[in-house]
């Protein structure tokens, strides 16, 4: 795929570590590739960073035809930069897409256009510990009309976010309740898919889960209001009486790639893993019980997120006397040593842009 590269000629500097947070710096370029039926994918390009023009009537913005990724680019040791697993993540995105009704890409093609983006705003991946540049390819049609039908012109976009250290003073447990109203998706619908639609219809659950002290909300299944199936933004382990038990993907959970990678080192070091139905009376009894010994959420922005207390109703739980596990430290210190360079990658999960 040939990539015209046109340069900003108003070059940003990158802040200090401590003032970049999470998604609210961005670096001076973005890739943007369009798509029409009659011309398939064409035009792709690495512009300088700014607005986007689309109609008014673009079916993004009245029938939620987008998709998007998450993913990352750290600084190793020698200087050099790497990512961690992108294949997982074009073919999560191309899943989505399925899901969705937007055209797929050329995954070599997708690989590319992140690859070269990074390149061109190396300079922008910081180097502290703990930090990294933030990748968000995103996909979504801009068909000029209210009509509902599929779609038939699109655009690809990647924008790139160099962030801070996500655990400031450590990895700190947080506590999560239990969401009893709402629910988050159900088979057959856009849960397995990357889309805007399920992480905007969470919100009130998250921030009644905030209002009342909580740091998330534990989503149970949409149909028997039973299961549990994935914290507010992330996927969810319990280590119960020596067992990594997750839930299984039943077609309403997100094929994590944290997730993936964390079911593959455990398996390596010989700890036993059950992706299964897991209910939350199961879960509280567990707990009750001191059998459920550690719990965190895993995803791309914390990699690790110890799980200090769960809330269900009036029964209120701490795991593991709200201190970070053994094994959540030790997944942890393992991912993120494969993703920054500084651990051996068995596995051949990490790829330099160079």
């Amino acid at each position: 795929m040939n990539i015209t590269i046109t340069k900003t000629t108003h070059p940003g500097t990158l802040p200090p570590s401590d003032q970049l947070g999470f998604g609210t710096v961005f670096t001076d370029h973005m890739f943007l590739m369009d798509y029409s039926a009659d011309k398939g994918w064409h035009d792709a390009r690495v512009v300088p960073y700014g607005p986007i023009t689309m109609s008014p009537a673009a079916s993004v913005l009245h029938y939620g035809t987008e998709v998007f990724e998450g993913m990352k680019a750290y600084r190793r040791p020698d200087g050099g930069v790497q990512l961690f697993r992108p294949c997982e993540n074009v073919a999560r995105l191309n899943r989505s897409c399925e899901r969705l009704g937007l055209p797929q890409l050329d995954p070599d093609d997708a690989l590319q256009a992140i690859k070269t983006v990074v390149k061109v705003d190396e300079n922008c991946v910081p180097s502290d510990p703990g930090t990294s540049l933030y990748i968000r390819p995103f996909l979504y049609g801009t068909d000029p009309t209210l009509a509902l039908h599929g779609v038939h012109e699109a655009t690809f976009a990647i924008i790139l976010s160099p962030s801070g250290s996500y655990f400031k003073n450590g990895l700190q447990p947080v506590p999560i309740m239990v969401e009893t109203e709402d629910v988050r998706a159900v088979r057959g619908g856009t849960g397995e898919a990357k889309c805007g639609g399920n992480y905007g219809a969470a919100n009130r659950a998250g921030d009644r889960a905030i209002e009342k002290g909580f740091s998330q909300v534990l989503w149970l299944d949409g149909v028997e209001r039973k299961y549990v199936e994935e914290g507010g933004g992330m996927n969810v382990m319990f280590k119960i009486n020596g067992t990594v038990v997750t839930p299984a993907l039943t077609g309403s959970i997100l094929r994590g790639v944290t997730r993936k990678s964390a079911i593959e080192l455990l398996k390596s070091w010989g700890v036993p893993v059950e992706e299964r139905l897991l209910s939350v009376d199961e879960l509280f009894d567990a707990a009750a019980s001191g059998t459920l010994e550690e719990a965190w959420c895993i995803g791309t922005a914390a990699v690790i997120s110890p799980i200090g207390e769960l809330s269900w109703g009036d029964r209120d739980y701490k795991v593991n006397d709200n201190k970070i596990g053994a094994l959540s430290q030790k997944l942890y210190d393992e991912l993120t040593g494969i993703q920054w360079g500084t651990k051996p990658d068995p596995f051949g999960w990490v790829c330099p842009i160079d």
